[in-house]
């Protein structure tokens, strides 16, 4: 399993991966919501406000991740994890957890603070990610599953409030995906 974050010239195949992924689990509407998503994040997204994570076997797209910023009037930097996606056939084989891992790993050693994700609890946990209120760490809209809105810090020392009201990229600028 190869880990990169290079995902230049990489756009259409990496949202083929999140549709394909995405139909295949939650049907063909939702497939093409997230394969946009992840399209317009890669090309609309200035740089600095976004990592872009992909596993590959043998040359073979089987996962990618991708971490923007969600800004805060506050001196720590926090990214939120999402979408995620990996290959029909290659699911339930640690891939999603080791590239997620692997993710937080990165975003740590390039000095992020705090990293946030929406959805399943039991899954995210996995990798370090715990409840948290919105009180403490607003979402940029109002939650549909507020029992999904996790969080971990990167630096060791516990999670606090942050401060001010939460700004996303612009491709998640948009109640749906919340």
């Amino acid at each position: 399993m190869n880990f990169s974050t290079d995902y230049r010239n990489r756009e259409q195949d990496i949202a083929d991966l999140f549709a394909a992924t995405f139909t295949a689990s939650e049907g063909a509407q939702e497939g093409e919501l997230i394969g946009t998503l992840a399209r317009r994040l890669m090309e609309e997204t200035p740089a600095q406000d976004i990592h872009v994570f992909t596993a590959s076997d043998d040359d073979v797209l089987v996962g990618a991740i991708i971490f923007t910023r969600l800004a805060f009037s506050d001196d720590r930097t926090a990214f939120v994890l999402g979408p995620v996606a990996v290959a029909t056939d290659r699911q339930a084989m640690g891939i999603g957890q080791k590239l997620i891992a692997h993710g937080l790993n990165e975003l740590r050693d390039s000095g992020i603070d705090i990293a946030v994700t929406y959805g399943d609890p039991n899954y995210y946990g996995r990798v370090g990610f715990a409840p948290v209120a919105e009180a403490d760490i607003p979402a940029p809209f109002p939650l549909q599953h507020p029992e999904g809105w996790l969080g971990q810090s990167l630096t060791g020392i516990p999670l606090r409030p942050l401060k001010g009201p939460a700004r996303c990229v612009e491709a998640f600028n948009d109640p749906v995906f919340w």
